[in-house]
């Protein structure tokens, strides 16, 4: 490494509205280490200082030796999940009947008013149901969850799924083919929103320019379900896998360039694509997407009122307490105030007030 050197995005509009990229000139020659992806703004503590913009570095120790190239250049662990999301549903009961009795969610022990679940039945609870008796659903056109999307471990147990919902003659919304994933999509009994899919190898994922290619094509459900005539379900096998596990969260946002300064420049994750009009979608470790964002509710959505049904909270895990320190150190540095609660980790609001726990 020869230099680095933060400018402006060659963006339309004022200077003070561009984000800044870093640029990188090496023995190669020069070119974005970004490739021209945002990575923060101007009111983001990520500062261009006139004479200090460049810096003279030993190869490999960028990162370490220049505090805004540290902020820069950091990014979240490639064993970053999505550990546990925390849903608040009107009636406990029936929640259970859906999330325990139909998916097969195996319940743990949890306080009086909520009900944790995880597939294996071990700890950590994957999905946490709080109850909040008389919840009315999340009104259209808000901010807050749009799915939760639960992994399978193969297109066989995601076609168990399918067909023993199918049989319960619970609502279908929507059957996809992303490229990288087969999916299917429903709403629980408060109308949240839930994806159940499977993903394709890795090495089958579609590239185009060097970017990942996701798309929505509709799903051959028939060859889905034969997976279930060449491998039949066996007697006592668990309803649910016990290796399913939160895949990723996708959002409702009210400006999606406010949330990716949010959860892209300061949390860390990387941009995956951009090829959905209103969307975003980010991960960590070359996964196709931990987490979506889209603006499909509207541009400046409010927050649904405080009695809805929906998202209370999704937790992050990072993997590495140093990379959780950095991620505190980061947000204060930007002006937000993540506190530390003694049992689950940080927690912080995104811009539009949805609550974040940043775990190890």
């Amino acid at each position: 490494m020869r230099r680095l050197k933060l400018v402006h995005h060659p963006a339309k509009g004022r200077p003070e509205h561009r984000p800044f990229v870093l640029e990188a000139e090496t023995q190669a020659g020069r070119w974005f280490v970004d490739r021209g992806h945002f990575v923060g703004y101007a009111g983001l503590n990520l500062p261009a200082r006139g004479g200090d913009r460049w810096r003279h570095l030993p190869a490999g120790n960028a990162a370490r030796r220049v505090s805004w190239g540290e902020r820069l250049l950091w990014r979240l662990p490639p064993a970053t999940t999505i550990r546990q999301v925390r849903l608040r549903v009107a009636d406990l009961p029936r929640a259970l009947r859906f999330y325990r009795d139909l998916l097969g969610f195996r319940e743990r022990p949890a306080a009086p008013g909520t009900a944790a679940l995880s597939a294996s039945g071990a700890e950590p609870a994957q999905i946490v149901l709080e109850e909040r008796r008389g919840a009315r659903r999340k009104p259209p056109g808000t901010t807050g969850l749009y799915h939760v999307a639960i992994l399978l471990p193969g297109r066989r147990e995601l076609a168990r799924l399918v067909r023993r919902l199918a049989a319960a003659g619970w609502p279908f919304q929507g059957f996809s083919d992303h490229g990288v994933s087969e999916a299917v999509y429903l709403p629980d009994p408060d109308g949240n929103g839930l994806e159940l899919y499977a993903d394709r190898p890795r090495t089958a994922w579609p590239w185009q320019d060097g970017e990942l290619v996701m798309f929505t094509r509709p799903l051959d459900v028939e060859g889905l379900l034969a997976e279930l005539a060449r491998d039949p379900e066996r007697p006592g096998e668990p309803m649910l896998h016990p290796e399913a596990r939160i895949g990723h969260i996708h959002l409702h946002v009210a400006d999606l360039a406010r949330s990716e300064a949010f959860y892209h420049g300061l949390l860390g994750f990387d941009v995956v694509t951009r090829r959905y009009p209103g969307a975003l979608f980010l991960a960590a470790g070359g996964y196709h997407h931990h987490l979506g964002l889209n603006i499909w509710a509207g541009r400046g959505a409010p927050p649904p009122p405080a009695d809805a049904a929906g998202l209370v909270d999704f937790t992050v895990a990072v993997g590495d307490p140093a990379a959780l320190n950095a991620i505190v150190r980061r947000l204060r540095d930007a002006g937000h105030e993540p506190y530390q609660h003694p049992a689950a980790g940080w927690r912080v609001s995104d811009p539009d007030g949805m609550n974040i726990v940043l775990a190890v």
